[in-house]
């Protein structure tokens, strides 16, 4: 396998009980690109974030990051070793400034011993820098984050896990809630997060924002692979049949076209 692998999951299994939740899902992904995973409700989307994030840990399967065998007993393993994740509720505390929110509980301090204090000077610089960074521009980082709008919320969870050390950064449905500037955004950012080395997993239900900037697609349906394809090898139009509910959506056409047909027919 290519050195610029970061992480692997190799048939990876995730059973409760007797429900399947996932089986054999295999996918990798290497430095400096976005690896988009889609799938419609139910997939498998969730277990998968969870089992990828040390939250669960798989009943089948193995996990590899940067060439060697892992266990995650717990999401601060996956974190140790580069792996970020943002859900979609993002952590962030609304009544809580800019800065507190970027930090959280990892403050820079000052002084020393028992007269150690939090740095809000310096704090208040990273925080407003990293946002300016991206073009969101914090006038006043000790604002509250409810001040913000969704997708520089989403921007500043992004740019912590980032500031934070991470080498994978798994998206958990960053655009959902997102208007389309905002979803535009927060896209771009995550393309300039990729294109400076480092992996991101994106997770989405919505084939628009994910293929304009996806470099492969790996697609689930109830708990089991389709397999991953490159872009070149994938339109857009072929992607979205493919997602679960595809070909729901082919034959509620069809039977609509009927029914209009045998309206306009007794009419």
């Amino acid at each position: 396998m290519s050195t610029d692998i970061i992480v692997e999951f190799n048939n990876i299994s995730k059973f409760f009980g007797s429900v399947i939740a996932l089986k054999d899902v295999t996918m990798h992904v290497k430095k400096g690109e976005i690896m988009c995973l889609l799938g419609d409700n139910g997939a498998g989307k969730s277990t998968l974030i969870k089992t990828l994030s040390g939250v669960h840990k798989p009943n089948e399967g193995e996990i590899i990051v940067e060439g060697k065998k892992t266990t995650f007993d717990s999401p601060r393993d996956a974190l140790d070793l580069g792996i970020a994740t943002v859900y979609q509720d993002l952590a962030l505390v609304s009544l809580m400034s800019v800065t507190r929110n970027f930090f959280m509980g990892r403050e820079p301090m000052k002084g020393f011993g028992l007269f150690k204090v939090f740095d809000i000077e310096k704090a208040n610089a990273v925080a407003a820098e990293r946002m300016g960074q991206i073009g969101i521009d914090v006038r006043d980082p000790s604002q509250a984050v409810g001040t913000m709008s969704g997708g520089e919320r989403q921007c500043l969870a992004i740019s912590r896990a980032i500031y934070f050390g991470a080498k994978v950064l798994i998206l958990d449905e960053p655009t959902s809630a997102l208007g389309v500037h905002q979803a535009s955004v927060v896209l771009k950012y995550i393309v300039k997060a990729a294109s400076e080395g480092l992996g991101v997993i994106l997770i989405t239900h919505n084939v628009h924002h994910a293929y304009p900037v996806g470099d492969r697609f790996t697609i689930l349906n109830r708990g089991k692979s389709m397999g991953t394809y490159p872009k070149k090898d994938l339109s857009r139009e072929k992607l979205l049949s493919m997602m679960a509910g595809g070909e729901e959506l082919d034959k509620l056409e069809v039977e609509l076209k009927e029914m209009d047909r045998i309206s306009k027919s007794n009419n």
